[in-house]
């Protein structure tokens, strides 16, 4: 069963995404190279990412797998590596001139992409396979677009799949097919060029044949292509180029106000001061040490320049407008502004290293339960007596589940178990030489941290959900395991691309989850607005990590479909990963789906590929203990 996300409205199997992922990092030996899909594959420079192509949708596991790793194995030990940068941009300026710009730089794509692909199978020979069914598939694709493009007369694009075909034939016998006249007397010249392809070896040599091609072809076409079959970016082969820049190269250039220039009439008589006055302004990163600060956000051009800084004095002026005095400064208020600002920064984002690059943006935000009202512990007592029965056995099975906590074994005794230190029966008066082994305690060594998602789309299952929380809640307190309950979503409306306000809401905390009187908080739980699980469960790893108790699970309640600001495309993959990271350390994570009904074949295999087999899927309160007891044993069986 495969969960599929939505990119560019096309369907991707989660789990190939994240395969095909690694594979791209791997082989670019960079872990910061990342990987989208999109309508054609190329490798972006700049913004570090390799682009598959969604040519491979839609077809056989086998062939569909192979098609995007052909892709990978061409951008990563192909273009990364192999392809000449400054070759290309060279290319597409002179390729400009020509009237048919998009079948030049198409026609390079797929002569590149012939030389790399032989560096690829000599590099790898694992990769033929890949290659092969890339072949095969894109034949039988360039065949039926030639006899599209044939019948609409559209002769440009009709020569560009019939290189193809030619570059790919598999006999060298297969004979080029009749376009129109003018192209039928240029196709043998075009024909022993397009061969010199396999002859290449170097990014030079495919330009000179390119250019040899097209020098003939812009002579005869009428029209440039009209669909683009490879795609050749302009902007990603650009580079940042750092050049040895001085100080005053890198000060604020933005322009001025006006662009005026002050007269130079020298009387003789002025004093000229080749000064520079230093302001400080809004975009000026740190702000110094000085008070004495304006904003500089419009000016006039002037022709006096000055270098060097002057000391300032006590009586100096700022533009005649803000007069400054000599008077002792509060340090300890200005350092607490300066280490309110640092822990905003530090706070702003996430950071992408300790909660995964797709939120880096996120900002968490705790909010505290208020006082529950009359009406909720009256709403809460009826919950309680709907969960009775199934209490009772949810705390049996816990109990018998779950580990206890062990006595410390206790040695020096007069009675009990031998030890086998006998020597003190000859060296001590009176010896101890019994011992008594570690025994079990009543309190059972686990702690349980219930996510509860509180996002718009669990509207119709809150109740059923919210239900299912007070069960757990008052069966763990039965048995003394300490727990918390959290709600967690993101706000919509404030949730910007640089900035995603994250609200988690501990309604019962570790240190109030056993008192008597904890419970009716739960009901403060409502559908909110959009949801980052991914995010959620690696902060919740945090908290529960810094509990010392032997066994940690995470119940995330959960209708498994992650959905927040850019975190529509990775949402499962991020959520599927921090998962992975949280059972690393040791924490059982466990989804919790309560349904007000059928549940939905797509909900089933969206869970099952985020949280794989560890999920308990219900549509009534009543179901949890007999799903819950064999999962429970079967983590513990692991554990062993």
């Amino acid at each position: 069963m495969e969960r599929f996300i939505q990119f560019n409205d096309e369907t991707i199997d989660s789990f190939l995404f994240m395969e095909m992922a690694d594979l791209a990092k791997t082989l670019a030996k960079n872990g910061e190279m990342e990987l989208k899909y999109g309508p054609y594959s190329y490798i972006d420079y700049k913004e570090q990412t390799v682009y598959v192509s969604h040519f491979w949708d839609h077809r056989h596991r086998a062939d569909e797998v192979n098609g995007l790793k052909s892709d990978i194995y061409l951008r990563t030990v192909g273009n990364l590596s192999e392809t000449d940068k400054e070759e290309v941009k060279d290319y597409i300026k002179k390729v400009k001139k020509t009237s048919i710009p998009r079948f030049s730089k198409q026609l390079f794509m797929m002569g590149e992409d012939l030389r790399l692909e032989e560096i690829c199978k000599a590099k790898r020979p694992g990769t033929k396979h890949a290659f092969a069914t890339r072949r095969l598939l894109y034949r039988q694709y360039f065949k039926a677009q030639l006899n599209v493009n044939l019948t609409k007369s559209v002769f440009t694009d009709s020569l560009f799949n019939a290189l193809f075909l030619m570059l790919n034939a598999q006999s060298p016998l297969d004979k080029p097919p009749s376009i129109n006249e003018e192209l039928d007397l240029a196709m043998p010249f075009l024909q022993s060029w397009i061969t010199r392809f396999y002859e290449t070896a170097s990014t030079a040599e495919v330009v000179k044949i390119c250019m040899e091609i097209i020098d003939v072809i812009d002579e005869i076409v009428k029209n440039d292509m009209l669909n683009e079959y490879f795609h050749l970016p302009e902007d990603a082969y650009e580079q940042t180029v750092f050049t040895e820049e001085t100080f005053e190269d890198l000060k604020r250039k933005d322009p001025l106000a006006n662009q005026d220039v002050l007269e130079e009439e020298s009387t003789g008589d002025e004093e000229v001061l080749d000064e520079e006055f230093r302001t400080w302004h809004r975009e000026t990163e740190d702000k110094g040490e000085s008070f004495l600060q304006f904003d500089l956000d419009q000016g006039s051009q002037s022709d006096l320049m000055g270098e060097g800084v002057r000391e300032g004095e006590d009586g100096d002026q700022a533009m005649a407008m803000v007069q400054g005095s000599a008077q002792e400064t509060d340090k300890e208020h200005y350092d607490n502004v300066k280490a309110a600002e640092k822990e905003h920064e530090e706070l702003k984002g996430g950071g992408e290293s300790k909660y995964g690059k797709d939120n880096r943006y996120a900002i968490p935000y705790f909010l505290s339960p208020s006082i529950p009202s009359s009406g909720d512990w009256q709403l809460y007592n009826t919950y309680k007596a709907e969960i009775a029965p199934f209490q009772k056995k949810l705390q049996k099975m816990i109990e018998k589940t779950l580990e206890h906590k062990r006595i410390q074994p206790r040695s020096d005794l007069h009675f009990g178990r031998l030890n086998n230190k006998l020597l003190r029966f000859i060296t001590d008066d009176n010896p101890r030489l019994f011992y008594k082994k570690q025994n079990p305690s009543s309190e059972i060594d686990a702690v349980f941290s219930l996510l509860v998602d509180c996002s718009g789309s669990m509207f119709d299952k809150m109740d059923q959900t919210k239900l299912g929380i007070s069960l757990f809640h008052e069966s763990l307190k039965s048995v003394r395991v300490p727990h918390e309950v959290v709600g967690f979503w993101e706000d919509t409306n404030q949730a910007t691309m640089t900035s995603q306000p994250n609200y988690l809401k501990p309604v019962v905390d570790f240190s109030a989850s056993l008192k008597p009187s904890s419970g009716p908080e739960i009901l403060q739980l409502e559908p909110e607005e959009d949801n980052r699980d991914g995010y959620a469960i690696r902060l919740m790893t945090e908290r529960i990590l810094r509990r010392n108790e032997k066994q940690k699970f995470l119940l995330v309640f959960s209708d498994g479909e992650p959905a927040a600001m850019d975190y529509d495309q990775n949402g499962i993959v991020d959520t599927h990963e921090a998962v992975l990271d949280a059972r690393k350390q040791g924490i059982e994570v466990i989804n919790v789906f309560l349904s007000n009904g059928p549940i939905d074949e797509g909900q089933r295999n969206t869970i099952q590929n985020i949280y794989g087999n560890y999920s308990i899927l219900v549509s009534e309160v009543e179901e949890l203990p007999d799903v819950l007891f064999p999962l429970l044993r079967k983590l513990l069986y692991k554990s062993i």
